[in-house]
């Protein structure tokens, strides 16, 4: 399975980005997907997730501001992410979970794709 980021980029202070993650493959068995950001030297962060339910989950730092959802190929998935601020400026990494025949789950990374945000 391959994870391809897109959407990234340079945006101000107060402004709006969409991140696109399409996953190529084996996706018939995906299960999560989501969001994670990482700085420099820093370890990565979970920003959502979205089960293939479209159940959602968020970290603090980013609800009311960020919304996680999947196309209806269910191998898509997006981050609207309005009302930027400084600190959300990362290197933003999609995951796919995917189910294994033993029932256990594999995850599978993006390369990432960079946000910066203006003050």
């Amino acid at each position: 399975v391959q994870l391809v980021e897109s959407g990234g980029g340079l945006v101000q202070a107060g402004g709006s980005l969409r991140l696109s993650c399409v996953a190529s493959g084996s996706t018939f068995n995906i299960n999560t997907m989501g969001w994670y950001r990482q700085l420099p030297g820093k370890q990565r962060d979970l920003v959502a997730s979205i089960t293939s339910g479209g159940s959602t989950n968020y970290a603090d730092s980013v609800k009311g501001r960020f919304i996680i959802s999947r196309g209806n190929a269910k191998n898509t998935m997006y981050l609207q992410m309005n009302s930027l601020k400084p600190e959300d400026a990362a290197v933003y990494h999609c995951y796919a979970n995917l189910w294994l025949p033993s029932r256990s789950q594999s995850r599978y990374w993006g390369q990432g794709t960079q946000v910066t945000v203006s003050s």
